[in-house]
């Protein structure tokens, strides 16, 4: 199975490789869209964050210009570390709070 994956021609490579971004793009979404748990939901941020990452690599693959690719994924990755690293940091404060990482409580936080 492996071997005849390899062996296929340059277009069903990307094909396949198309698919396994959109899916991982769509399982991100989901994940950010429909978890009211605030953990789940930073995972789905995660997940699409790296979808967006490969997308940006097929980009700059398909375009020829693999250095640019290269620059903004690397560009990507460190600022979703900050941006996770905040986020973690409010939903431990949260937690400390209100001893609860669900987002209903967040929306009834006044102040």
């Amino acid at each position: 199975m492996l071997s005849e994956i390899i062996q296929a021609p340059q277009s069903q490579l990307l094909t396949i490789f198309a698919m396994g971004v959109l899916l991982t793009l769509i399982v991100g979404f989901y994940g950010v869209l429909m978890s009211d748990n605030l953990i789940r939901t930073l995972l789905g941020l995660e997940i699409l964050t790296k979808g967006v990452t490969l997308l940006i690599i097929v980009a700059g693959y398909l375009t020829g210009q693999t250095g640019l690719a290269q620059t903004l994924a690397i560009t990507l990755i460190i600022i979703e570390v900050a941006v996770i690293v905040v986020a973690v940091g409010v939903v431990l404060a949260l937690f400390k709070h209100d001893r609860s990482i669900d987002s209903k409580i967040v929306r009834n936080l006044k102040g």
